[in-house]
């Protein structure tokens, strides 16, 4: 099977996580969601909790130093190492590195912009109705009524929006973003992933 690398950006609630996996399932390639995390900490030397913290979200730099277990010496050069955009940097690595190690499934963290050079990337945004999302949210969090779902949704996207736009220069949820883009409530699960591993054959000749 050729080497072909899958970027999944995806609304909360949407079912994105599932299908990436089972795209991963499909393509044989390995699936990297929060697994990034952990080779940017390796790659970087840096403790995972600090990509953990601020996974997805700008203002990286000012959470540091609200992280109790781990004391960050004030020093310069050190607080560079540490600056969000050497955090970012050093995520971005580690996404490179998988990708060229073999095929793969990235969830978020701007990999479809990290990897926009390559040829054999494809990017899908995968979206919901706002009832299905909610829905999967109170499945998730039986607790919750409809309106804190909602109100949780909305804040987990407007920060999730703000760290792609930001890094990206483009505009989250977008479709001029993405190659594909795809609304889960629309076909289920299964089918939306059948469609897209269906889309990625036909674009790389599989």
């Amino acid at each position: 099977m050729k080497h072909i690398i899958i970027c999944v950006g995806r609304q909360l609630g949407s079912g994105g996580h599932d299908i990436a996996r089972m795209l991963a399932l499909d393509f044989n390639a390995k699936y990297y969601d929060k697994e990034i995390l952990n080779l940017a900490a390796k790659e970087s030397g840096i403790s995972e909790k600090f990509f953990e913290q601020n996974d997805e979200q700008r203002g990286i730099f000012r959470s540091l130093f609200h992280l109790r277990a781990t004391p960050v010496p004030d020093d310069n050069m050190y607080q560079n190492k540490f600056s969000q955009e050497n955090l970012f940097k050093f995520q971005s690595d580690a996404i490179l590195k998988a990708a060229d190690e073999g095929s793969c499934v990235f969830v978020g963290r701007c990999a479809d912009y990290v990897l926009r050079e390559r040829k054999d990337v494809m990017s899908v945004f995968i979206s919901a109705s706002k009832r299905f999302r909610i829905d999967q949210v109170i499945a998730r969090h039986p607790k919750m009524s409809v309106p804190e779902a909602n109100k949780f949704i909305n804040q987990c996207e407007a920060k999730r929006a703000a760290y792609y736009n930001y890094y990206t220069g483009k505009k989250w949820g977008d479709a001029s973003s993405y190659d594909l883009c795809i609304d889960t409530s629309v076909l289920g699960l299964q089918a939306t992933e059948r469609f897209i591993a269906d889309y990625v054959r036909k674009r790389f000749g599989l």
